[in-house]
């Protein structure tokens, strides 16, 4: 029973959220479909923190999405013994440079005051649940070893299984790794609370930027002038009635 409401009920459950949660907020709070940067208010700490957490989590979505979509592809690639070590270690890193990211992200939001305030409880439940699924993921990668090749072999099957309607749990709830099913059950948990964080910008990414002229922001105030100037307005009184 429990591997039927973990394995069938809740990625069915969580990609329905997921779809109309995400609908609903871009169709009727379309403003608060954003990232709400707080670069404004701390930039060195977000940068050495979000740089290492996004790029270590683009490179293991895309890995894991290759393993997904051509699973045949990565058990012939790991065929080769040196092939095999270099993916792992490679994925190994890409997570270890995720999880020193959403620490460095963490320590920001306890340390900075300003940051502090703009920060919700859905921030406090995203990166509690990003800290599991990594560490699940890390702990897999440790404990089971050549996780490429149980996720072509075991998951891909899986999640083909449910997108056709058809689950099929027989092989991961025989699974004995704890870790594992850690792993999924956070991954769904995140398809489910995408509509109500500031996740739900990676579905409107600005495509439009690539060919977008750049915007050119000219100064035309003499900065030494304004922080030295005793006036009670800076720059000229408006001319309008």
């Amino acid at each position: 029973m429990l591997n039927q409401l973990l394995f069938v009920a809740l990625p069915y459950v969580a990609l329905a959220i997921f779809l109309v949660g995400s609908i609903y907020r871009y169709l009727n709070k379309g403003f608060q479909v954003s990232s709400l940067s707080s670069q404004f208010l701390e930039g060195r700490k977000l940068f050495f923190g979000s740089q290492p957490f996004h790029w270590g989590l683009f490179f293991l979505f895309f890995g894991h999405l290759i393993a997904f979509l051509v699973p045949s592809a990565v058990i012939a690639w790991n065929g080769h013994t040196m092939r095999l070590l270099i993916l792992e270690c490679a994925s190994f890193a890409f997570g270890i440079s995720a999880f020193w990211g959403v620490c460095a992200l963490i320590y920001r939001r306890l340390t900075n005051r300003r940051v502090q305030i703009v920060t919700s409880k859905m921030d406090v439940i995203v990166y509690l649940v990003l800290i599991i699924q990594i560490v699940s993921g890390l702990a897999v990668a440790y404990y089971n070893r050549w996780g490429s090749n149980w996720f072509a072999a075991f998951l891909t099957p899986y999640l083909r299984s449910i997108f056709v309607f058809d689950p099929q749990i027989d092989a991961i709830s025989t699974v004995n790794s704890v870790w594992l099913k850690v792993h999924v059950v956070s991954a769904f948990s995140i398809i489910a609370i995408i509509p109500f964080t500031r996740f739900v910008h990676f579905l409107v990414y600005p495509v439009d930027y690539l060919w977008r002229s750049y915007q050119q922001v000219i100064w035309n105030w003499d900065r030494r002038s304004i922080r030295t100037s005793r006036a009670h307005s800076v720059g000229h009184k408006s001319q309008n009635n």
